[in-house]
């Protein structure tokens, strides 16, 4: 392939390689060219282009393929065009020529063709350069026109189509010519002809202005006729020529007007035209006016649903603004239609028609206008509707005048209402909440109007309004209480009239079906309410006959609707429900026999429409409470159940009584089998067989005249078969209206009325109006659901007695095709249940039954039977699942494919082969996977039938999809032939191009990521998928399209370096202006891939497209912009759900270096509350991209798009940004500090002003948030409270560099103030206010504002959101249900905690006074007058009591399910008992910080604080009394019992000890982990007070517990943070144990007069020493210590350093596992005072050793000799251990000593110096030193042991680093010092010489530095001491050591001045310190003097030069400070 990467083709190449390989290399080659034309230099190609012209001409007759030509075209045009230009017109003479030749074989063809395309290629590059020639050219392909076949004829319509676009104007004088040949082709038996007329008028009628003027009505006839029998792709085409040429009629284009003297057609006359193609079809109705008016003949349906399209395509070339302003013309146009009796002449036709004309509203006022407007066109539907509804009025109270017309007019009337209704419901609900002004407003009266609707005649009108209203009330919670109460009050009061009964209780069903849509709910009562109503029209049905029949389907209805709010409201209902459907039937057989015997016609029905009713409450139920499912309900459900399948069929009564009961009845039967289905088919086994019977008998029509088909079969079969089935239309922008073009009964005639329990169900996804179909459809497909799932259990016996009487046929002709239809959808659906139950189909006799079924219909010529076969086929081989059956079916196959040359054997087989390798997989088949591809290879190449070719590539693709890795051997033959198809069939065939595209993707998946290697094979297969790929992204239809981007999607998730993203990226962006939604699906799906990987290559190429194209819009927003745009106008799911990703995966990988774009662009969204901004690329469909370039494409179609803004964004897209916005902020967090640091930021703006910061940008964000907090739609404001408190979090504590002291956020405080109080407004939903709480409580805690007035605002909201909660609200104002209310008073509750909690734990100026007996109230006064303390203090009494009663519910509502009986039977402070399961989730958001809060209140005053009943009854409401006296264990009414403080005090421990032992037990993994905090910090607080201490110390069980449940919490939870809580709680916990035992011991010293205990025998362990694990605290504590240990350092346990994972290396602790290490250490240090003497001796061996080893491994030496905290907490330990004052008793005294030598020793010897970082030795030392001063007696006279230690002492004497000298010389001094003579004396006489030795060498290297001198000070100082201690006698020769040394560090003068700063000290200290001994001895003083008399004179001269000095500097200076003490001291003073 590299070979065709040559300007010039290489034709030596050429001629080396095969045959077949020829067209691909060609190919290749003009790819290449392709690209290199425009990019390279002008000579470079002048000087070769006579050559390259030669070898192009020469190509066109050598009959290239299709993409080739298109190709070879576009390559000559662009060399003429960039090169030289003078052979032009040879070559097109030439190409004339060829076309003009009369050879007309079909080898001859291709030449044609290529000739044809290289003519319209070179007008369109050059246009008017080749302006002389063009008439012959015309009139040459005019000709050639007449006689080519079909590919001919659309080859030169287009090539025609590119001259036209070429010359403009200027090719006036053909325009008639071309006119009138084109024409007559308009109705061409080829699809592909019709579409290229199209597309070639479409071309015309830019120009030629006689096609809207004069040919008007002809131009609309001709497109009519054309859509007749038209397939979807000519339907796109001509209703775009048809709507264009109407709106250039209307509105021409300035140009064409400028010209000519236009008369323009007025906008009756146009839509007067369309009317008549949509009400009467095509055919010849302006051939006389008699005929016209006739009401006979039925409308094309092809034609209506093809002038649909083209209404939105006149509305949308006009554009959003015309539409605004003629909106009412419009409106009223479109509602005549469906009003006209052409329309409506069947009711199915009607539906159609509805369906058409919704299609119509929704396609226009949906997407191309902005909010406002869509608001004012609300209004104008509401007068439309009220001005019908006058009339329909007008003729029902007129009812004694017996006019026809007027009944007509009514009942023409409901499908207008119909249409409006749905439109006016789905504009509320797209609007949301922005359609409030609709409600708010009464001049506009929209609920009036509607409500009005409901007494309308036709039962259709009063469904419609139901629905309206309830799409209003989902749009609009806080009206869903009011609607159900006003229709209540209604239907009480027009009882009498049918059609308010009837019109009422629908809208009351449609409410309540609207309820799950509306997450607050509406009030319990409300089922209370309707289940009344229900009650009472049953009751009353049979009272009255005229109104029984509405009264029975009312009352059945609202109960169906009832069911929908879910177990939580039905539990309460259930057994008056199932007494009521117990009545409905009969008890038995026998009065069932009786029954049938009585009643007449009437009674019957209403009979019958009873039990359908109680039936369908029945299905509800089970669908919407199977939690209340219990075997006992469903034995009670059943006895129903059975009596109404014994009277399935009652064929009696029918005769009896009419035919008009057959439409009751299989209401009834529909109703039953319904219900089954969601049954367990175990409950109703003994009915199977009549059940199966009945179900046979439905769905093969038995009874039935109709020849009605099942709307299941599409649907059953597999997705991927939609290109054989076409069901690919379900994915089109036009599904709603082409599902009525599909051949199975009734498709698409979905309407309420044909089952009006839809109006409460919930609406199945991707519809906008629930369209059950009708009920002959609904019946028969419920039976073939029913089928699937009861087949599956049935005995192996009567499956095959089914299956055989199943494949009898029994019928002819057209009937037998829907019978056999029926009958495949219900084998499929047994063999999709039998799969799913993982069940066999059974024994041989069964599956001969079946395989006779299904092979039979292989053959069957209805290719949608020969689909299903081939999927059950495969399906039986899955259940089967035996190889012989599989090799059986196969080679059936097989032997078929090689006998049969019939077209439908051979699609049916080879589709048969397709899913035996689908279903059974790559192993099951692999052995057939050679002879099927061989086959199917061969079949694919069957150029005759294009037919035969796609159902063998479609298997070939399953193939290769389910063969996976087997399918290697076979990549490069399928390859080859899929190229040579892709470069060979005529894309006229799309079929066959969709399935080569989807063979090329599964090739792809197939190698997979081999894709990346290098390897001569992988190359080529490599180019030639991307081949593969270039040839169907270049295809004509969007289908082909779509394939070639998930190919190359594929392509680049394996191989990403070879998919070249500078071409791709900018197609995907063209693709999403496409006008099918397939192609934007797959261009979003694959730019989402993209931008997971390389967002900013995929911006960036998109931006450079925008820009090359002159498009000035999208080259500022770019392609997110554009995606932005989409958003607005996309309806598809699945398309927004890629969207919305897309755009995720830009921000994060774009968003922070790109930080100001971003913001921009989300501040343009927000910003956009209405009106129209412009703000996408072209959103016009550029249809006829298929012919041109890239950049054309882009680029909008001259002045019309300049009156098309796009539409402002809508709330949903608003709500995105808003989301955007908290992730941007959530991405600066995690990028760069200076984001959040406005001193940063500025200077690094300043060193580069692009870079760009979050906090510059502040202002824009509040802004932002601003907006959407305070916008009209509630999901917005919702967003924009969680940014405000997203930017409060994260800027709170950025400071103002400007204003030292003050944060930058202090500035917007008016602005957050303003953003909230609208949340705490009465008419508020609860949620919104909870989240303003949670803001609010972020603000005041955020410390921003240090001045409580500027508070005052905020925290005025929150007070009077506390009075609210006090107060109580009253059910009055409920609107919600009552969890709601929980919700909000929760979320009240939990924002005062968390400002509490703020108060109580920041750092307060004046710390509390300490004195336990003083009045905590005292201390009030004494902090700072702005703490936020004072706003919490007036509110602490009642918010106390109020934090207590949520903690009582909280802990109620965590009761296992066993427990439920001890909940309060009418609920909590905050809960109602029937919304428990709401409210829970509650309580679980808010209880973590409301548990802290209560502790710090207990902490601080609240256990001196008892609750007294009376005020607590006086500040509460009524609910909240109630739940006190629950909460004080009383009844109410009894006189209550006061209990005293300390008992309170115990209910509370119990409360929050139980509350939080039961969350840490086991918080779930996605709980957030501020409730662990919370919770470990309410625990830790709690325990601070003394009685709290005893509480938990008193029951050591209690202590044990919440240590394991510690224990257990660090296990599942890592972060440091939770583990420092921990080891907090643990110290609480054993200091409470601590001071209880020391109490204790106290108390028995007191009275240790009866000398009965020893107080030190008390603690764990007792006389024995034995702990027991459970109940031993100790043992739990060092368990859970342990574990923190060896977390933080593996090595210490032998058990993880031995296992194999361990890595040996020790890495150096971090600072907060230093920190653990550290106060894990101090808990362990602890814990020995807990226990009695022999139960130390039990845990001192563990302790110590952990102790000396963490001691070891932390001693590491530091450069700035720090202590790491774990070594303070080691040595701090061995002090608290070593002097533990409990051990020493006479038993343990043996041990003990042990004990401390082999500490001792262990610490001594060194461990592994090999790799161990350098020995911090002062630490070693002061732990020596620690047991030598506290533990001498135990040491004294161990002689290793005293080795040991001197040698220490003694290498840190002569250490080489002053610290460690003068460390060891302190201790050496506390060692001296020691009171034990016997300890210190060796001692002494081991180091005092190497001491004075070393003191000695001083003289000689004085100090450098201040570390050196204190060396010598300490040095000096030990000394003196040992002077001191020394005996008189001896003293003159200790002094004779000091005082020589001393003097030696005496300076001379002369050397003093020249001398360092740390030299002059060292002789000051000297000097100081001689004067000091000397009158200390002065007779030993003396002596030394004496004895050394130069001594004496340095001495003097010294002292002589001080007094000097001092004299002077007693002027200058005061006297300097000595260094007589260290100047560096251990952190802790151990001593």
């Amino acid at each position: 392939m590299e070979l065709a990467h040559s300007l010039l083709l290489n034709e030596e190449a050429l001629a080396q390689i095969t045959e077949a390989k020829r067209p691909v290399f060609i190919f290749e080659w003009l790819r290449f060219l392709d690209k290199v034309l425009v990019a390279a230099n002008k000579t470079d190609v002048k000087e070769k282009q006579k050559k390259l012209v030669e070898q192009l001409t020469g190509l066109i007759s050598s009959s290239p393929g299709p993409p080739t030509r298109k190709l070879l075209a576009k390559n000559l045009a662009a060399l003429y065009s960039i090169g030289d230009t003078f052979t032009v017109f040879q070559t097109l003479d030439k190409c004339n020529d060829i076309i003009k030749s009369k050879d007309d074989t079909a080898a001859y063809l291709p030449t044609k063709l290529a000739a044809v395309a290289c003519v319209g290629a070179f007008y369109e590059k050059m246009g008017r350069m080749l302006g002389s020639s063009f008439p012959e050219t015309v009139n040459n392909l005019l000709k050639s026109l007449k006689s080519a076949e079909s590919q001919g004829r659309s080859e030169i319509l287009m090539s025609l189509q590119k001259v036209l676009n070429g010359l403009g104007g200027a090719a006036a004088s053909c325009h008639r010519d071309i006119y009138k040949n084109a024409r007559s082709l308009l109705t061409d038996r080829s699809m592909a002809v019709r579409c290229a007329v199209a597309k070639c008028l479409l071309e015309l009628q830019n120009e030629a202005v006689f096609m809207w003027t004069a040919e008007l009505e002809n131009v609309a006839t001709l497109c009519f006729k054309a859509l007749e029998n038209s397939n979807y792709g000519v339907r796109v085409a001509v209703s775009k020529l048809l709507g264009t040429v109407m709106a250039t009629a209307l509105i021409p284009k300035q140009a064409t007007v400028m010209r000519q003297n236009v008369k323009r057609a007025t906008l009756e006359e146009v839509l007067e035209l369309m009317a008549t193609g949509f009400l009467r079809g095509g055919s010849g109705f302006l051939k006389s006016g008699g005929e016209m008016l006739k009401v006979g003949g039925s409308v094309n349906r092809e034609v209506r649903v093809g002038v649909t399209q083209a209404y939105v395509v006149f509305v949308t070339t006009l554009g959003g603004q015309w539409l605004e302003r003629n909106f009412a013309t419009f409106l009223s146009h479109v509602l005549d239609l469906v009003s006209h009796p052409r329309a409506t002449q069947t009711h199915v036709e009607a539906v159609y028609s509805r369906r058409c004309v919704s299609f119509i509203l929704r396609a226009t006022v949906g997407s191309l206008l902005g909010e406002k407007a869509q608001i004012a066109a609300a209004k104008e539907i509401c007068q439309a509707i009220g001005k019908q509804m006058k009339a329909v009025e007008a003729v029902v109270n007129d009812a004694n005048s017996e006019n026809k017309s007027g009944a007509a007019d009514v009942a023409a009337s409901q499908h207008v209402m119909v249409c409006a209704l749905q439109e006016l419901g789905s504009l509320v609900q797209s609007l949301n909440a922005t359609a409030s002004p609709l409600i708010q407003e009464p001049s506009i009266g929209l609920l009036e109007t509607v409500t009005s609707v409901l007494l309308h005649p036709s039962m259709a009108a009063r469904l419609a309004a139901a629905w309206c209203l309830r799409c209003v009330a989902v749009a609009l919670p806080f009206q869903l209480t009011p609607f159900l109460d006003r229709c209540a009050e209604r239907l009480n009061n027009l009882k009498t009239s049918p059609e308010a009964v009837s019109g009422y209780s629908f809208a009351m069903a449609a409410l309540l079906g609207g309820v799950h849509q509306c997450p607050l709910g509406i009030p319990h009562a409300k089922g209370k309410m309707v289940v009344s109503i229900a009650e009472d029209l049953l009751r009353t049905a049979a009272q009255n006959s005229r109104l029984s029949l509405q009264r029975t389907q009312a009352g059945w209805l609202l109960l169906g609707a009832l069911m929908t709010l879910g177990p939580s409201v039905v539990r309460y209902h259930l057994p008056k429900m199932l007494l009521l459907w117990r009545n409905v039937f009969p008890r038995s057989l026998k009065e069932l026999e009786a029954e049938k015997a009585r009643g007449d016609s009437f009674t019957w029905q209403v009979t019958l429409e009873g039990r359908a009713g109680a039936l369908c409450a029945m299905r509800s139920f089970v669908a919407h409470c199977p939690e209340l499912l219990t075997e006992d309900v469903i034995r009670k459900l059943m006895t129903p159940i059975e009596c109404a399948m014994t009277m399935m069929s009652i064929p009696s009564v029918i005769k009896a009584h009419g035919a008009h009961l057959k439409a009751s009845a299989a209401m009834v039967r529909l109703r039953l089998y319904d219900i089954l289905a969601l049954l367990p088919p175990k409950t109703y086994e003994g009915s199977f067989n009549a059940l199966l019977r009945e179900l046979v008998a439905e769905f093969t029509l038995t009874d039935n005249s109709a020849n009605t088909t099942t709307s299941l079969l599409r649907s059953l079969c597999h997705y991927d078969d939609s290109v054989l089935l076409g069901s690919w239309l379900q994915e089109t922008d036009h599904k709603s209206i082409e599902d009525q073009l599909q051949p199975n009964s009734a498709s698409g005639s979905g309407a309420l009325e044909h089952d009006p329990s839809s109006i409460y169900l919930r609406i199945p996804a991707g519809e906008a109006v629930p369209g059950p179909l009708p009920l002959g459809v609904s019946v028969i497909d419920a039976s073939v659901a029913l089928f699937g799932v009861v087949f599956p259990h049935v005995s192996y016996k009567h499956r095959s007695v089914y299956i055989s009487s199943i494949s009898e046929p029994n019928a002819k002709g057209v009937r037998q095709q829907a019978v056999q239809l029926n009958i495949f959808t219900a084998v499929l659906s047994a063999l999709k249940g039998l799969a799913e139950n993982k069940s066999t189909l059974g024994p041989e006799e069964v599956r001969k039954s079946a395989l006779t079924l299904v092979m039979g219909a292989l053959d069957n010529p209805n290719p949608i039977l020969r689909c299903a076969a081939g999927e059950a086929l495969g399906r039986m081989a899955q259940v089967v699942g035996e190889a012989s059956f599989i090799a059986r079916m196969a080679q059936y196959s097989f032997d078929k494919l090689k006998s049969a040359r019939d077209v439908v054997s051979r699609t049916g087989h080879s589709l048969a082969l397709g899913c035996l390798h689908r279903y059974v997989g790559g192993i099951g088949s692999g052995q057939h996977l050679k002879t099927s591809v061989s086959i199917l290879l061969a079949l694919a190449q069957d150029g005759t039938s294009p037919e035969v070719q796609t159902w063998s590539l479609h298997s070939l693709a399953l193939i290769v999809d389910s063969s996976g890795p087997m399918y290697r051997g076979y990549v490069e033959p399928t390859l080859s032939l899929v190229l040579t198809l892709l470069l060979t069939v005529p894309p006229s065939h799309t079929e066959v191009h969709q399935c080569l595209g989807r063979c090329l993707g599964a090739i792809i998946t197939t190698v997979g990521p081999e894709l990346q290697g290098n390897g001569a094979t992988i190359s080529t297969i490599r180019s030639s998928c991307l081949v593969g790929c270039a040839i169907t992204q270049d295809h004509s239809d969007s289908l082909v399209q779509a394939a070639a981007i998930s190919c190359l999607q594929q392509l680049h998730m394996f191989a990403p370096r070879h998919v070249n993203l500078s071409s791709l990226v900018p197609s995907l962006c063209v693709h999403l202006c496409s006008s099918h939604l397939l192609l934007r699906r797959a261009a979003v799906a694959c730019l989402r891939q993209l931008a997971q990987r390389e967002a900013s290559e995929v911006c960036e190429y998109a931006m450079s497209l925008a820009k090359n194209t002159g498009d000035k819009e999208n080259s500022e927003t770019g392609l997110e912009g554009v995606l932005f745009g989409m958003l607005d106008r996309e309806t598809d799911r699945k398309l927004c759900s890629d969207i919305h990703d897309t755009l995720g995966h830009m921000l994060s990988s774009l968003a922070v270096e790109n930080l100001s774009h971003w913001l921009m662009l989300c501040k343009d969204v927000l910003a956009a509350s209405s009106g129209f901004v412009t703000f996408s690329w072209k959103d016009e469909e550029s249809e006829k991209k298929d012919e041109m370039d890239d950049d054309t494409m882009f680029t909008t179609l001259g002045e019309e798009d300049k009156s098309k803004p796009s539409v402002a964004p809508r709330w949903a897209t608003r709500v995105f940004a808003a989301d955007c916005l908290c992730r941007v902020i959530m991405l600066c967090e995690n990028a760069n500090k200076a984001h959040f640091d406005l001193a940063l930021a500025r200077s690094a703006r300043l060193k580069n002003p692009k870079n760009d910061f979050l906090v510059l940008r502040l202002s824009d964000l509040i802004r932002m948030a601003f907006m959407a907090a305070t916008d009209h739609s509630n999901q917005l404001r919702m967003a924009g409270l969680q940014a405000l408190e997203d930017i409060i979090k994260k800027f709170a504590s950025v400071p103002e560099p400007e204003f030292p002291g003050h944060v930058i956020l202090e500035q917007y405080q008016a602005n957050v103030g303003a953003a909230l109080r609208p949340a705490f407004s009465q008419d508020t939903p609860s949620d919104i206010t909870a989240k303003a709480c949670q803001v609010c409580s972020a603000w005041i805690g955020s410390g921003v504002v240090s001045d409580l007035n500027d508070l005052r605002r905020v925290h005025n909201l929150l007070v009077s959101s506390l009075d609210k909660v006090q107060a109580g609200k009253g059910s009055s104002s409920q609107l919600y249900r009552e969890s709601a209310t929980t919700m909000e008073k929760l979320a009240v509750l939990k924002a005062w905690a968390e400002v509490n909690i703020e108060a109580e734990t920041k750092p307060k100026c004046v710390s509390k006074s300490t004195e336990e007996d003083e009045d905590d109230f005292g201390t009030v006064d004494e902090l700072p007058p702005d703490s936020l303390i004072t706003l919490v203090q007036p509110e602490l009494p009642a918010l106390s009591r109020l934090w207590l009663a949520a903690l009582k519910d909280y802990a109620l509502l965590t009761l296992p399910a066993e427990f439920a009986t001890q909940l309060p039977p009418d609920g909590g402070a905050f809960y109602t008992p029937e919304t428990i399961d709401t409210a829970r989730l509650h309580y679980r958001n808010s209880w973590a910080p409301i548990l802290h809060a209560v502790a710090l209140w207990l902490n601080s005053t609240g256990f001196n604080v008892s609750e007294s009943t009376e005020e607590t009854a006086a500040a509460m409401p009524n609910s909240q009394k109630r739940a006190t006296s629950i909460m004080l264990n009383q009844t109410p009414g009894t006189p209550p019992t006061t209990k005293s403080l300390p008992e309170i005090n115990k209910d509370r421990m119990h409360l929050i000890l139980g509350v939080s032992i039961q969350f840490l037990c086991s918080p779930r993994p996605e709980e957030p982990v501020e409730h662990v905090t919370s919770c470990l910090q309410a625990l830790h607080t709690l325990l601070d007070p003394p009685c709290a201490r005893i509480h938990i110390a008193e029951d050591q069980l209690l202590g044990v517990e919440l240590l394991s449940v510690l224990h257990r919490l660090l296990l599942t939870w890592d972060p440091p943070s939770v583990q420092l809580l921990v080891t907090g709680v643990v110290q609480q916990i054993v200091r409470a144990a601590q001071d209880y035992l020391q109490e204790k011991r106290n108390a028995l010293n007191e009275d240790d007069n009866e000398e009965k205990e020893n107080p030190l025998a008390l603690g764990e362990g007792g006389e024995s020493g034995g702990l027991v694990p459970g109940k031993s605290l100790v043992f739990a504590a060092m368990e859970l210590l342990m574990f923190i240990l060896v977390r933080h350092m593996p090595h210490l346990s032998s058990k993880v350093s031995d296992s194999p994972s361990h890595i040996a290396a020790k890495s150096h602790l971090s600072e907060e596992s230093a920190r653990l290490v550290a106060a894990t250490v101090n808990i362990l240090s602890d814990l020995p005072s807990l226990c009695s003497p022999a139960g130390c001796m039990t845990i001192l061996p563990t302790i110590l050793f952990l102790i000396t080893r963490v001691l070891k491994e932390t001693a590491v030496k530091s450069a700035d000799n720090q202590v790491p905290p774990p070594v303070t907490a080691a040595l701090q330990g061995i002090k608290t251990i070593v002097t533990l004052p409990t051990v020493r008793t006479d038993e343990t005294q043996k041990q003990w000593t042990g004990l401390i030598r082999s500490t001792l020793a262990s610490i001594l010897e060194d461990s592994q110096p090999a790799f161990k970082p350098v020995l911090d030795e002062v630490s070693i030392l002061t732990a020596i030193t620690l047991f030598l001063w506290s533990a001498s007696t135990e040491i004294i006279g161990v002689q290793s042991l005293q080795n040991g230690c001197m040698n220490r002492f003694r290498s840190a004497l002569n250490s080489s680093d002053p610290w460690v000298q003068a460390k060891c010389y302190q201790l050496l001094l506390s060692v001296f010092q020691h009171t034990n003579r016997a300890l210190s004396t060796p001692y002494i006489h081991s180091l005092a010489p190497i001491m004075v030795e070393k003191l000695k060498a001083v003289e000689r290297s004085r100090p450098n530095n201040n570390l050196e001198l204190l060396a010598v000070q300490e040095g000096i100082k030990v000394l003196e001491t040992l002077v001191a201690l020394g005996e008189e006698q001896n003293r003159v020769q200790l002094l004779a050591l000091l005082v020589p040394t001393l003097i030696s560090y005496l300076l001379n003068e002369n050397a003093f001045a020249s001398a360092s700063a740390a030299s002059k000290d060292l002789h000051e200290f000297a000097l100081q310190n001689l004067m000091h001994i000397g009158p200390l001895y002065p007779h030993a003083f003396k002596t030394v003097m004496g004895a050394a008399p130069e001594l004496k004179t340095r001495l003097e001269t010294a002292v002589r030069a001080s007094q000097a000095s001092k004299a002077k500097a007693a002027a200058r200076q005061p006297p300097p400070t000595v260094h007589s003490t260290p100047t560096i001291k251990l952190k802790t003073s151990f001593f």
